[in-house]
């Protein structure tokens, strides 16, 4: 088990978070993503899937692994 390679998703944040509600900015900043461009390689669980999914209108998904 300690082999295994956790599978992992990177998305770049590509819309402000201006005049947006709340729970959007604080969703972007629970990713690692409070600044345009910025870039996050996180584990990919239903969590962050959901968090992604939450915020898909400012972010892109660049790579999954």
């Amino acid at each position: 088990m300690a082999n295994e390679t956790k599978k992992t998703v990177t998305v770049e944040q590509i819309g402000s978070p201006i005049r947006r509600p709340a729970i959007q900015r604080q969703t972007l900043i629970g990713l690692g993503l409070n600044k345009m461009h910025r870039v996050r390689t996180l584990e990919d669980t239903p969590a962050v899937r959901g968090m992604i999914r939450s915020v898909q209108h400012l972010v892109r998904v660049v790579d999954e692994k």
